[in-house]
């Protein structure tokens, strides 16, 4: 039996050996097969998956969209919305859309830089905030959201 083990493609793909088992539990990977002694020994086209799926994640898609592309990919016959191509103008799409929200954001923050705002509280209390506190605390987030921890 030939193949690669853990540690080999763990190294070659640039992630830690539990990332791969992760990804076997979720369905990313198929599970390698196994020498006599027991060692996984994964076929060498795991190493392209694996970038394959890290550079997927860097792009903005989750491990499931991921999962799903690469199941799309393996069943040419799947439906039109299925492939790259579609799902990279719905990723494209929610990028647009968050750049905005950070240009609008930046600039928000360049103008409290500019007015000399160092106090929060006494800020938000000035006519002349540039920063909307008011606004903001009163506007529910938008769908699929997060606060500053990422929940």
């Amino acid at each position: 039996m030939t193949g690669l083990r853990t540690s080999q493609v763990a190294d070659a793909a640039g992630v830690n050996r539990q990332t791969l088992r992760y990804y076997e539990r979720r369905g990313l990977l198929a599970e390698p097969d196994r020498s006599l002694g027991g060692h996984r020994l994964y076929p060498a086209e795991t190493v392209t998956v694996l970038r394959v799926i890290k550079a997927a994640q860097r792009l903005g898609f989750t491990l499931d969209e991921v999962a799903d592309l690469l199941a799309a990919g393996g069943h040419r016959h799947s439906g039109p919305d299925s492939g790259l191509r579609d799902r990279a103008r719905v990723k494209l799409a929610e990028v647009e859309t968050r750049i905005a929200d950070l240009e609008v954001i930046a600039s928000t923050l360049r103008a409290a830089v500019a007015a000399g705002c160092d106090d929060l509280v006494a800020c938000a209390g000035e006519p002349c905030c540039p920063i909307p506190f008011a606004t903001i605390a009163s506007t529910p987030p938008a769908a699929g959201a997060s606060d500053a921890t990422g929940r």
